[in-house]
């Protein structure tokens, strides 16, 4: 038996005074971190939360986030993290379908208010939750009534807790799914997911103890930065730097003042610290970075090898590039350091398989031979133990340990995976099937394409046609017309797009990925 929480804990006996979080000036060792997630602790058994208990978490990303999160997880409840732009319906919504007992939020602020989103979200509950609020100044009292501050509810508790033990597949955390193919649902992983997880970024990121410092800017509410950066990063004694809203040239900024080693960002992150460097000045901060930047990791979606290349370039490192989902706790695959393959998400990590089945076929037959396309399934120590409340949908898709993607992709002679698309993204234009990061990445290889997103569209005789939403680089010159035709030499006839549209930006999530469904 054993609590996710030992990640903070056993570095907070180890290295008590080695920096942990860094936000501003303000910087927390792991002894303070630790006694503040005692704290939040001991609140939460005067509020009646047991183990097992579910507890919602709305938090960018601040100290208060893994100060909450741990001591969530140490009385043995479960923590459930949700986007911190959720509205109060959604959050209605979270809030029951999780049962959750209690929920800890951020005050925000004007312009995002989340806290006033849960507490309206929170009275529309069927079983409204007790919740804290997490004020800015923690000088500051709560402006609701019933719903205490935490800095103040927690001043005179004991900075002291021990910490209830959990058997390794009890659930440590609930992630809830995007939606995008209906109403969310959350994926249950257990401590040993989490930790097994995390423990696996570490060997496969050559990481040693207390020797690297993260940027942090992927949201810890999602699964990619709550593991690779938070989980990974405490059990090591590494030091956060957080960002709590993406920035490019704060993040630069960051990374040069910290001297970060360790870089983690969804594609459109690293597509936005190269566009920033070639805003000017960009070359001497390049090799600036070269310094002391040792590991960028990619994940979430695709990466271009576009933006692979020129990482590589310019900053002298190779991208990582990793796959996986919320039901993998993320980390399914890897692409290795020192054996790259360009647009390849790698080979599964270590503990976990993969394999291709016929996404038609009932009975999951497998896909065979080299460079065959099927729907990735993956089985291993990462996958949940199913989705919360929701036994139908889980059968669905887990059988004998295996997990169904909702992926397609493709192995090659040595083993190497390459996603393909969503199967929810292929395009059948005429018949034909259309994957829109072939002809993204097509489109991306022009000098004077920036970035690309490519998406279906109905179509009355066709089913559906191809159109490509396109940011051109710094000074392009080219137009719709001439780029189409470009994009036609460059692609069999019913690949190519037929409609190009000019952006200045393209509608992300909170997370960085491209919204393809709002593109349609």
């Amino acid at each position: 038996m054993y609590n996710l929480a030992v990640a903070l804990e056993d570095s907070a006996r180890t290295v008590p005074d080695h920096p942990a979080l860094v936000l501003g000036e303000t910087s927390l060792t792991y002894a303070q971190v630790d006694a503040a997630a005692n704290r939040v602790a001991h609140l939460l058994v005067s509020l009646g939360v047991v183990p097992g208990d579910r507890v919602v978490l709305s938090c960018p990303n601040l100290p208060q986030f893994p100060i909450a999160y741990f001591g969530i997880l140490k009385v043995g409840a479960v923590v459930v993290p949700i986007n911190v732009l959720s509205k109060p319906r959604e959050i209605t919504y979270f809030l029951d379908d999780a049962e959750a007992v209690a929920a800890l939020c951020f005050e925000g602020t004007e312009e995002l208010p989340i806290g006033r989103f849960m507490v309206e979200g929170a009275r529309e509950a069927a079983r409204p939750p007790q919740v804290v609020l997490m004020t800015a100044d923690p000088a500051t009292p709560s402006p609701y009534e019933g719903v205490p501050a935490l800095a103040a509810a927690v001043a005179d508790l004991p900075t002291r807790f021990e910490t209830v033990q959990r058997r390794e597949t009890d659930t440590a955390v609930v992630l809830y799914t995007s939606g995008t193919t209906g109403r969310p649902k959350g994926a249950e992983l257990s401590h040993s997911n989490q930790l097994m997880n995390a423990l696996t970024c570490n060997r496969l990121f050559d990481s040693k103890p207390g020797a690297d410092t993260h940027l942090v800017a992927l949201p810890l509410f999602h699964t990619f930065g709550a593991t690779v950066n938070l989980t990974s990063g405490f059990s090591l004694g590494a030091t956060l730097v957080l960002l709590p809203r993406f920035d490019p040239q704060q993040a630069l900024d960051l990374l040069l003042a910290h001297r970060v080693t360790v870089f983690a960002g969804v594609p459109t992150m690293w597509w936005a610290l190269l566009r920033q460097l070639s805003a000017g000045g960009g070359e001497g901060i390049a090799e600036r970075l070269t310094e002391h930047l040792r590991l960028g990791v990619s994940g979430g979606a695709p990466l271009p090898v576009e933006i692979l290349r020129e990482v590589r370039e310019r900053l002298g490192i190779s991208i990582m590039e990793g796959y996986g989902l919320s039901e993998t706790s993320p980390v399914a695959s890897f692409s290795l350091a020192d054996r790259p393959r360009p647009g390849s998400i790698g080979l599964p990590v270590w503990g976990v398989e993969m394999d291709l089945i016929d996404p038609t076929d009932p009975d999951w037959g497998r896909v065979e031979g080299a460079d065959a396309i099927g729907e990735i399934i993956v089985r291993g120590h990462n996958v949940m133990t199913g989705y919360l409340r929701r036994p139908e949908e889980t059968e669905a898709v887990l059988r004998d340990g295996w997990f169904r993607t909702g992926d397609l992709g493709r192995r090659d002679e040595e083993g190497f995976y390459y996603v393909v698309d969503r199967s929810k993204d292929m395009i059948v234009r005429g018949g034909y099937n259309v994957y829109p990061r072939e002809v993204e990445e097509v489109l991306m290889g022009h000098e004077q394409v920036s970035l690309a997103a490519v998406v279906g569209v109905p179509h009355d005789r066709l089913g559906e046609e191809v159109r490509a939403h396109v940011i051109l680089a710094d000074g392009a010159s080219i137009g719709v017309e001439e780029l189409t035709a470009w994009a036609k030499e460059q692609m069999a006839d019913y690949k190519y797009p037929r409609e190009i549209v000019l952006e200045t930006q393209l509608p992300m999530t909170a997370t960085g990925k491209i919204l393809k469904r709002e593109l349609r």
